[in-house]
């Protein structure tokens, strides 16, 4: 279905649905057999389908935010939706990152021999039908497309209805990298309506055509998934990051870490929401750190100490340090030491991404050690929260599971393992 007629399915959307868990169940064999070089070209082709139709993908994303304009979408959700070329070309460098990496399908992650002579392999397989659940983020549609094809699991997407025409011209450029390289069309499909009652659909398994539901937006969306949902769920309820400075931090270093923490993009779930300041350090690191924030169009919300430091600083409430913002928005809180702050997180936090900013080695490895998130930095952005910029060429999204995935969620993560046993006649004694 091209992005110029999409139109919502009609007819029997449970047929329709059960053509596409179906479709993907058939294509299961050739994705799970195929070579590593041919699930590349794939990639490759489908990266250069995307440079191809950049201008076709643009103008499907201007529609879609045409529309998310007359419907008041927040600024966070308009960044979120808009594509430009560089957007683009990041899309498909970003699946060519993806092409580049080593193939998990089949290694080896352990091997051992049993007395009795049994040798006992721990092999990399894939997980199987994926259905991922998206709001907003066009992009997505061409990581997890990507990254699913890589780790030879068939995917089916159900994008958001803000960024229809967008998913369906980045789907189109994906097709093409699976026909080029003689794999199935179904290895990616997007579903072809918007209707909610789609989500259900797939949360209920499709008729145990789906084997994980990965969900990627919001908390209301993340909640209902893992209310409803009938089969393995791998997400993340929010993005609720902290910064926290210690008094033995670096100023300069503090404050360049904290705007680009809050402020490079505000819209991901990687932005930090919470700066948390020791009370003993520096007098004047307070101010700075307030300064910098607020001269940069940043609202603060903070405490008695922060709103003393500087008028711009309003009144937070205890809400406020409950909140992902997704915005210009920041609370502020002064914390006793590292301590505090791993107390206050321990609260308050998502167990996302956190980052201690300090020039005491013992201070930070107490931090990293003590503050259970999915991801903890030293002296770093929380917005390197991310599976590009760990090397993992794109991320379906952030988990802050505590089982099977956690962190970025990348191809290693999209795998299960099985045991391969060899053997030369064994018998079990009686």
């Amino acid at each position: 279905m091209s992005a110029g007629n999409l139109a919502e399915a009609t007819g029997d959307l449970a047929a329709v649905m059960d053509a596409l868990g179906r479709d993907a169940m058939a294509s299961r064999t050739a994705l799970a057999q195929s070579a590593t070089e041919t699930r590349n070209r794939a990639l490759r082709a489908a990266a250069q389908a995307i440079r191809d139709r950049t201008a076709a993908i643009l103008a499907a994303n201007a529609r879609d935010m045409e529309a998310a304009k007359a419907r008041g979408l927040s600024a966070a959700m308009l960044d979120r939706l808009q594509l430009d070329d560089k957007r683009v070309e990041s899309m498909a460098a970003g699946i060519e990152q993806i092409a580049a990496l080593a193939d998990p399908i089949g290694a080896v992650s352990a091997e051992w021999t049993r007395p009795n002579g049994l040798v006992i392999q721990r092999v990399r397989v894939p997980l199987g039908v994926i259905g991922i659940i998206y709001e907003s983020r066009p992009n997505v549609t061409a990581d997890a497309g990507a990254l699913c094809l890589k780790s030879a699991n068939p995917v089916i997407l159900r994008g958001g209805s803000e960024s229809r025409f967008s998913s369906v011209a980045i789907h189109e450029a994906l097709v093409v990298g699976l026909k080029a390289a003689g794999l199935p069309a179904a290895a990616i499909q997007l579903v072809p309506t918007t209707d909610r009652a789609a989500v259900g659909m797939m949360l209920a398994g499709l008729d145990n055509q789906i084997n994980v539901i990965v969900p990627r937006g919001g908390r209301s969306l993340v909640e209902r998934v893992q209310k409803e949902a009938r089969v393995p769920v791998i997400g993340h309820l929010e993005g609720l990051c902290h910064v926290y400075v210690d008094r033995e931090a670096d100023p300069d270093m503090a404050r360049d870490i904290a705007v680009n923490a809050k402020l490079r993009r505000t819209g991901i779930c990687g932005a930090a929401e919470t700066l948390l300041v020791d009370r003993h350090a520096d007098p004047e690191v307070l101010p700075m750190l307030l300064r910098a924030l607020a001269d940069r169009g940043c609202e603060l919300r903070g405490d008695a100490a922060a709103q003393a430091a500087d008028a711009r600083v309003k009144p937070a409430t205890e809400q406020d340090y409950r909140t992902e913002y997704l915005d210009a928005i920041m609370s502020v809180r002064l914390v006793d030491g590292v301590a505090g702050a791993i107390e206050h997180i321990a609260r308050y936090g998502s167990a996302h991404t956190d980052s201690i900013v300090t020039g005491n080695a013992a201070t930070a490895e107490r931090f990293l050690r003590e503050v259970d998130s999915a991801i903890v930095l030293h002296n770093a952005s929380t917005q390197f929260a991310d599976g590009g910029e760990f090397g993992m060429g794109a991320e379906i999204g952030i988990s802050t599971d505590r089982f099977h995935a956690r962190g970025p969620v990348g191809v290693e993560q999209l795998t299960s393992y099985k045991y391969v046993v060899r053997g030369n006649g064994q018998l079990r004694p009686g």
